[in-house]
């Protein structure tokens, strides 16, 4: 009896020991946190969420600028999570319309329902053609918004007009302008982030 009772604890022991590592829920909100990516001249040009930045980071093409206090541990890793990243390269950036892409969508529309308003996480996004493709809708900027998935079931293949929802506001192409004042809205919950976009 005492042997086994040994044995579970024993068990148990083992199984705590390696708690370093952060819970994987924890760990994925984490790795969406955004991040402010500054080009080598310190000029803002872009958001990409924590994972990509701590990626470019190791790569050794950008530089971490600022930090938001939290530490990512893993296996044999224990770093700070960048706020604001450098690229150590300048890269020029065309001043025109962003690549039409579903990253682009969520991050114009600030990963916000645009039927219901609800803010939620990439993963539980969707696009929705506004015009349906089965109705002549066409995949552009001002035909494409984010959308969670009930109100997307709801939508169906109807048009706007066939039914009581409503657009909170009206999709339009996602330019640099537009992406500094993403930065913006973003930056104002974030003291780190001012100093880059001239407030």
């Amino acid at each position: 009896m005492l042997d086994r009772e040994k044995g579970r604890n024993k068990r148990h022991h083992h199984g705590d020991a390696p708690q370093k590592e952060q819970p994987a829920p924890r760990k994925n909100l984490l790795m969406q946190t955004p991040v402010l990516v500054l080009n080598a001249s310190y000029e803002p040009i872009n958001i990409c969420a924590a994972r990509r930045a701590i990626v470019l980071v190791l790569k050794g093409l950008a530089m971490p600028e600022e930090e938001n206090g939290h530490y990512l541990h893993a296996a044999r890793l224990a770093m700070r999570v960048p706020s604001v990243i450098r690229l150590l390269e300048y890269r020029r950036i065309p001043h025109q319309t962003r690549a039409l892409s579903r990253k682009n969508i969520l991050l114009r529309d600030r990963n916000t329902c645009q039927y219901c308003a609800t803010v939620l996480s990439s993963s539980e996004l969707t696009l929705d053609h506004v015009i349906p493709r089965s109705r002549g809708g066409s995949s552009t900027w001002e035909n494409l918004v984010a959308c969670c998935h009930p109100c997307n079931r709801r939508k169906g293949n109807h048009l706007l007009s066939e039914t009581e929802m409503k657009l909170v506001k009206e999709p339009r192409p996602f330019t640099l302008h537009t992406s500094r004042h993403i930065m913006r809205m973003i930056g104002r919950s974030d003291l780190k982030w001012r100093k880059y976009l001239f407030y």
